[in-house]
């Protein structure tokens, strides 16, 4: 019997970069940073959800081939990639907290829908909904 999803993986142009921004500016935790090789497995968590993994991986050997990791790479710059959403209890609140840690909005926050929402994108190109959900 399964015990649910453990770890979703994006696809992130620099690891390093990734970590910087998902750490220091989201506030996510480190959970795994481990080499095989030159192959590096590399996830953060959500302070408040320690049971869900997020993986900063870097296509390349031996995942992918030299043209499919340029292709992954391409398509995560144009936003292509489906988002990820972000749940948060206040909206407008926390969208000025990651503006000053220097998070960089394609969406200031709107309200529709009963919710408040705003869009941002980390700095290999995967879009972010940051959502506050309708009480």
């Amino acid at each position: 019997m399964s015990q649910g999803i453990g770890v979703v993986g994006l696809y992130v142009r620099d690891q390093e970069e990734a970590l910087a921004f998902y750490v220091g500016k989201l506030g996510f935790v480190v959970h795994t940073d481990v080499r095989n090789g030159s192959y590096r497995w590399l996830t953060v968590q959500h302070p408040e959800q320690p049971s869900f993994q997020l993986g900063l991986f870097a296509p390349e050997q031996p995942t992918v081939d030299a043209a499919t990791a340029q292709a992954l790479r391409e398509v995560a710059a144009k936003g292509a990639m489906p988002p990820l959403v972000l749940l948060v209890e206040d909206c407008r609140a926390h969208f000025e907290q990651l503006r000053a840690r220097g998070v960089e909005f394609t969406q200031e926050p709107i309200a529709r829908f009963g919710n408040v929402d705003a869009s941002f994108r980390d700095p290999a190109g995967n879009g972010w909904k940051m959502l506050q959900p309708r009480r």
